[in-house]
Parts: structure tokens; C-alpha cells; sequence
């Protein structure tokens, strides 16, 4: 690695997800860079790999080539409405207007096949715009970018090992870190520049139980590192943090395969009833807010019913795929014999099928409100048991409209950034305001803006 007067990196990246996006941008602008993650698994053990790659793009070449007008103005207009005002404005304005550039710069300069999702859309945006991978599975993401990282001369890696502090000079500003090794020996590298991609702190369940309750007895499916350390540095140095109460859930984790059952089974006309075979609510209102509802109800746990049909159309998510692989689906060719396969009370299984149908064919009004029927579910169904599940947080330290984390005074730590968990997010308060792609966006454009900006920082 080409060193600095400091005898170091100019940046040091901690944490292996978004993280690797952000050192490529950096080494693209001609910095050296270390990237120090911990967890030698880390290609399937973080978030980014367990995601469904799901990117919004407000403006992208492909939306316009698919005729879907967009802008970065309606994207952060659907963040307030969804977060009902909540959002940190500044955040968001600063995400949608990085959102097109970011996706077009995965596929022109990292190389990442990116493409629009067209086939459905996700609640709470109002037009199409989440891009994505073939097989539109995270895995694929960081499995590419840590190729491109091994390759690129500029940065070199630190696996396992722990970022454990950020040191300032007399001027507060960044001079080094302080690493430590599985061995519990520690290092200290000099740099002018970090960035702290460690994800949020889902993996503490005290910080859990004590920001979001309702959440704390769910299954954890994040990365076992996510553990709150950007939140003790940043405490140590002054940072402003916020949002601590909000996160992303997820509705539904296949019940004993562990495996994430695509949302898209929702949107494209499936139902969700719990053990006494009712729905409960709009489905279609976001699969973050439905899982503390769904741990609210009886046994914490439901079941999702779709159809063939929809079967068929989801099988485009690796996902989906994995679930169907498990063996845990059962299919039924009618609703009695579904409800003595999954166990549910039949006359009450049927009454709700029947009266879902209708209200999709808008025979009748929907009892909860749920208006985004694709089409009425028939014969012959499928369904999976699914539980609730925390994926991650989404409160953290308070950066800027440059991903540089700022103290309480809305003060720039000069060399000091912050990007996806370990940053607030765009999402407001709780489960309800998270959109599709709002845990990848500020993970991944956080860390495209803290490298062009500390490039700009020390090229002045």
C-alpha cells in the first residue's frame, strides 16, 4: 500500500459491506486504503450479504429507458410521507440525489449488472426505482465488490480484526485508529480518514430491549458484529447520534428454514393470517412495521398463503428459491385441506380466503383497509409459516450531506464518517417509515460521498 506523510492509509474502513463500495470510490480518487472487518465470514455473514440487493435509483438511465418518470424530489417526498414526517430531511435530500449516480456507478464502475425492478414494486414507493442483481441476492453484491477490493493494489484488508478506536490530534481532527487482533494484541495505524461501516447494534440485545421493545424478543437475522461500536466511538469523540428507536423488521422468516420468504409473495396478491387463521391488518403497508405485529399475535408467528400463480412469479429471488429448497411450503388444493395441513381452524381459514378473494375482485371492502390487490388468490394454494424477525437498525450517529458524522453542534468531525447502520438512517422513527432499499442506499451512497469527500479534503 502506497503510504501518506502519516505513514498510513488515508483511509481506514471499518466493516466489509457497503464499506468495500466506499473503499473502491476512495481508491478510484487515488487514496490508499485499509478495510478491517471482523468477521473472516463476512461474505455471508453481514447484512449487505443477506439482503435482497435492492438499490433505489431516483432518475437512472434505466428508468427512463423503461419510461418511468422520476426525480429526486419525489423520492425524498416519499420518505416524509412514509415516515410521516420523520425523516431527517437533510438525509434524505442528500440520498435521493445520490441514488441515481450511486446505482449507475455499481454497474459502470464496479461492474455489478444492475437493472430495474419492474416486475412489481415495493410499499411506499410511488414508481418503480429499486435496481438490482441477476437472482437478486445480496450474496452476489459482496461477493463482487470483495473480488474487485482483492484486486485493486490501492487497498489492502485486514480480516479478522476489529476496529476498536478513532484518535483525533489537538484539532479534533482524525490521526489514527486502533485495531484489534483475534489474539487480543492491538495496533495503532496512523490515517487521516475512517470510516465507520459497522453496521448497527441489532446484534446487542440489551441496546435492543431498551430502544425498541417491541422488536427485542424477535429473531436476530443481521450480522453477529453488529454490535454498537460505531456508537461508542462516536460517543467517545463528541458525535451527535439519533433515530435509536428505529430499524427494519421483516415478517417473514420461513419458521424452521431460517431463510427470508420474499415480500413480493404479499405484494403480488398473498395473504398473512395468524394461528387463528384471520388476517390481521394491511399486509401491503410495509413488511418492516408488520413484524412487531406479527410478534404481537398469538405464538408470534403466521402463516403466508399465495397461490401457484405467485409461486411461479417469485421463484426470480434466490430467496424464494432457498425457502422452496428447505422443504418447509406446503400446498393444498383447497382451503380445507389447507387448513389441516397448516392446522389452522378451517370454517374461520375459509371464511377469510373467500372474503380476501372478493375484497381483491373488489367485491366488498377490505376490512383492514388494504386497497393493492394484484389479483384474488385460488386454488391451488401454497403456504409458508413464517416469524418475525429484527434485520437492523437504523438509528446511529448524525452525519451530514457529505456522510461525515457531525457533533452535537451539527459540527463536521473533520476525517470522521459514518455509513449504513452505524449511521441514522432515512427511515424516521420505529419500523414504520423503512422503504425498500433503505438499509442498502445510506450503507452504500454514505460511504460513494465520505470518499469523495475526504479525496476533495485532502487534495485542498
Amino acid at each position: 500500500m502506497s503510504g501518506t506523510q502519516f505513514d498510513g492509509p488515508d483511509l481506514v474502513v471499518a466493516g466489509a459491506g457497503g464499506g468495500l463500495a466506499g473503499a473502491l470510490r476512495a481508491a478510484e480518487h487515488g487514496l490508499s486504503v485499509l478495510v478491517v472487518e471482523a468477521s473472516e465470514h463476512y461474505r455471508r455473514g453481514n447484512n449487505t450479504s443477506m439482503s435482497t440487493a435492492m438499490f433505489p435509483g431516483a432518475g437512472s438511465r434505466w428508468q427512463a429507458e423503461a419510461g418511468v418518470q422520476d426525480s429526486p424530489e419525489r423520492f425524498a417526498a416519499d420518505m416524509a410521507a412514509k415516515t410521516r414526517g420523520q425523516v431527517d430531511a437533510r438525509l434524505a435530500r442528500t440520498l435521493a440525489e445520490v441514488s441515481a449516480p450511486l446505482v449507475e456507478w455499481l454497474n459502470d464502475g464496479v461492474g455489478l449488472p444492475m437493472s430495474l425492478v419492474t416486475d412489481f414494486n415495493y410499499p411506499g414507493h410511488s414508481v418503480t426505482r429499486c435496481h438490482t442483481v441477476p437472482g437478486r441476492h445480496g450474496s452476489t453484491v459482496i461477493d463482487h465488490l470483495a473480488r474487485r477490493v482483492r484486486e485493486h493494489p490501492a487497498i489492502d484488508m485486514l480480516v479478522p480484526a476489529r476496529l476498536t478506536d478513532v484518535l483525533t490530534g489537538q484539532d479534533g481532527a482524525v490521526r489514527a485508529v486502533v485495531v484489534r487482533m483475534p489474539d487480543g494484541s492491538e495496533e495503532e495505524i496512523p490515517t487521516r480518514g475512517v470510516l465507520l461501516a459497522t453496521n448497527g447494534y441489532g446484534a446487542d440485545r440489551e441496546l435492543v430491549a431498551e430502544h425498541m421493545p417491541e422488536i427485542s424478543k424477535a429473531l436476530y437475522q443481521g450480522g453477529e458484529h453488529s454490535r454498537g461500536d460505531a456508537l461508542r466511538i462516536g460517543e467517545k469523540l463528541g458525535a451527535a447520534s439519533g433515530y435509536l428507536d428505529a430499524y427494519q423488521g421483516h415478517a417473514a422468516v420461513a419458521a424452521g428454514a431460517s431463510t427470508l420468504v420474499s415480500w413480493a409473495t404479499i405484494v403480488l396478491g398473498g395473504i398473512l393470517v395468524d394461528l387463528t387463521g384471520r388476517r390481521f391488518g394491511d399486509e401491503t403497508r410495509g413488511y418492516s412495521e408488520y413484524a412487531a405485529e406479527l410478534a404481537a399475535r398469538p405464538g408470534s408467528t403466521g402463516w403466508i398463503v399465495i397461490d401457484e400463480t405467485i409461486h411461479e412469479r417469485c421463484l426470480a429471488f434466490q430467496d424464494y428459491l432457498d425457502v422452496v429448497e428447505s422443504g418447509v411450503l406446503v400446498r393444498a388444493d383447497d382451503a380445507a385441506s389447507l387448513a389441516e395441513a397448516t392446522g389452522l381452524p378451517a370454517e374461520v381459514l375459509a371464511a377469510e380466503l373467500a372474503d380476501s378473494a372478493s375484497a381483491a375482485r373488489g367485491e366488498i371492502p377490505d376490512p383492514h383497509g388494504r386497497a393493492n390487490w394484484t389479483r384474488p388468490l385460488t386454488p391451488r394454494y401454497v403456504a409458508v409459516r413464517v416469524v418475525p424477525a429484527l434485520f437492523h437498525t437504523q438509528g446511529g450517529l448524525i452525519v451530514n450531506e457529505h456522510a461525515a458524522v457531525v457533533d452535537r453542534e451539527d459540527r463536521p468531525i473533520k476525517g470522521l464518517y459514518a455509513s449504513g447502520g452505524a449511521a441514522a438512517g432515512v427511515s424516521g422513527h420505529g419500523a414504520a417509515g423503512y422503504l425498500a432499499g433503505n438499509g442498502l442506499l445510506p450503507a452504500f451512497g454514505l460511504a460513494y460521498l465520505a470518499a469523495d469527500d475526504l479525496a476533495r479534503e485532502l487534495a485542498d
